[in-house]
């Protein structure tokens, strides 16, 4: 490029420091790049309103080509926001910038992040690099704007099978109708360490789908209904892996008519129905986001739900046998609804067991107990407390993994209610998979917007686990806000989270 296509210049904005710069004159946007002050990667899901309302959102690498008739060549006023991240306000409170926007130049805004974990990518849906694209700029994935005919897709369900990871998916949407499939989609990707990208800079994913080039559904049966399916289990049978998971049909009230096992089939290419539930087992199966455990010698498959308290042996025979789950409570066996019983020793010490007779004991059970007076707050394993304010954390989702660099099990969960109803995440750790949790650092918010779901993966661990990667369903659904936010609603984000940040020393045993 010719050193006369260039001019810089750097202006001060409301305290923000501003970067502007030519781009080469054949280019007929203006270009506005957003970027975290603290990494200088570009912030993905900022939201730059005009005087006139217009909206414009950057994409996942945190631009924005800005192409509006009328207003090119002229100054434009853009309000700055985005959920996690604060622009400076100017001295009438305005957060917001003024640019010269004419075709061929470049603007840089930086965002101070509050959020403690980063934003750094939509991993699903359309115009993941929509403005990139426009640009004539090289994303760093391989279907940039549209792959597999996918515009939306609900909750993510990994898991690592034959060397790559798969990836499962609920509801599906399409650009040709507002209907698109719901018998589960699915793709792989390669693991980072055996031919993917880094995390830090894409996921390239192989959409399985029909021949017209739309997803197609991985978990197909006759009978009508949306058929979702949850976490997979992979392990060993008669010498080979197979993937395993639990699947249910649903009504449009979203309850279940069927529910049951399947497992996966290499040579279709889809989940098959493998024996079906009675509707009134409501916990011996598979559901939660599951990991490894070895107890006494036994490995087990353990499932957060979002506490660890449903395990299965890792084997065969027992996934497939509703009877050998076993769920985790201090309830004895004579206690009732009305009447509960905790379980104690000679010592009036709490016993907590591992049950095939009883469900798990969920986080408001237990609250519920401690309300009644029949167990004490420190003898409660699911007590989360906020360490900024010590109010209680009440969680919807979570999942849990051992991480090597903080030597502790991570939890990442999903609060209902916080300042978001269903967008606020935050992080625990505990000395053992069973807890007890007890501090609680949020780490992501989503201001009225939620972000269900949230799962770890740990697959995506680097530097021995100080750098995790988790995502979630960025969705407008449960949150109460009318505005759905263009080509981001219902789709999978990607959190990069640095468990050496200075914000995350805390003692999980207060």
């Amino acid at each position: 490029m010719k050193r006369k296509n260039f001019i810089g210049l750097v202006l001060l904005i409301g305290g923000g420091s501003l970067l502007v710069a030519a781009a080469p004159e054949t280019n007929a946007y203006f270009k506005i790049r957003v970027v975290d002050a603290q990494t200088g990667r570009g912030v993905p899901l900022v939201e730059l309103k005009t005087t006139a309302q217009q909206k414009f959102y950057t994409d996942s690498a945190g631009v924005v080509a800005f192409k509006e008739p009328g207003l090119m060549g002229h100054q434009v006023w853009l309000d700055v926001s985005s959920q996690g991240y604060e622009y400076p306000k100017d001295g009438f409170g305005m957060t917001g910038v003024k640019l010269l926007a004419e075709p061929g130049r470049s603007a840089e805004i930086k965002l101070k992040r509050l959020n403690i974990a980063e934003r750094l990518y939509r991993i699903t849906g359309a115009g993941i690099y929509r403005d990139t694209v426009l640009l004539g700029e090289p994303a760093p994935i391989a279907e940039p704007v549209l792959n597999g005919d996918v515009v939306g897709q609900d909750s993510s369900v990994p898991a690592i099978y034959h060397g790559r990871i798969y990836w499962f998916w609920g509801d599906t949407s399409r650009p040709e109708y507002p209907l698109g499939h719901f018998h589960t989609a699915g793709a792989t990707s390669e693991l980072p360490a055996h031919g993917g990208l880094p995390p830090a800079q894409g996921i390239n994913l192989h959409y399985f789908t029909n021949a017209d080039g739309f997803s197609r559904g991985m978990a197909p049966l006759a009978a009508p209904g949306p058929v979702w399916i949850d976490q997979s289990l992979v392990l060993t049978n008669a010498g080979r892996e197979v993937m395993f998971t639990h699947y249910a049909r649903v009504k449009k009230d979203m309850s279940p008519m069927e529910h049951g096992f399947m497992v996966y089939d290499d040579t279709k290419q889809e989940f098959v129905k493998l024996r079906e539930l009675e509707l009134t087992e409501k916990w011996r199966f598979p559901t939660g986001h599951p990991f490894r455990w070895s107890e006494a010698g036994t490995d087990y498959f353990m499932f957060a739900r979002p506490f660890a308290t449903v395990r299965v042996k890792a084997d065969w025979q027992s996934v497939t046998n509703p009877a050998a789950y076993e769920a985790f409570t201090c309830l004895a066996t004579a206690s009732t609804a009305d009447r509960p019983i905790v379980a104690r020793n000679t010592a009036g010490q709490v016993m907590w067991q591992w049950r095939t007779d009883a469900g798990p004991l969920k986080q408001k059970e237990e609250q519920d107990l401690i309300k009644r007076g029949v167990l004490k707050t420190e003898e409660a394993r699911y007590q989360l407390m906020d360490v900024d304010t010590g109010k209680a954390v009440e969680l919807h989702h979570a999942s849990i993994h051992w991480n090597a660099f903080r030597k502790a099990w991570i939890l990442i969960g999903l609060q209902i209610g916080g300042t978001s109803f269903m967008g606020e995440v935050w992080l625990a750790e505990a000395a053992s998979p069973l807890g007890p949790w007890r501090p609680a650092k949020r780490i992501v918010t989503h201001d009225h917007y939620s972000f269900y779901n949230p799962a770890q993966l740990p697959c995506f661990d680097e530097a021995d686990g100080r750098f995790i990667y988790f995502e979630g369903t960025y969705s407008q659904t449960f949150s109460g806000n009318e505005h759905a936010t263009p080509l981001y609603d219902y789709n999978q984000m990607l959190y990069r989270l640095d468990l050496a940040d200075p914000r995350l020393r805390f003692d999980p045993a207060h």
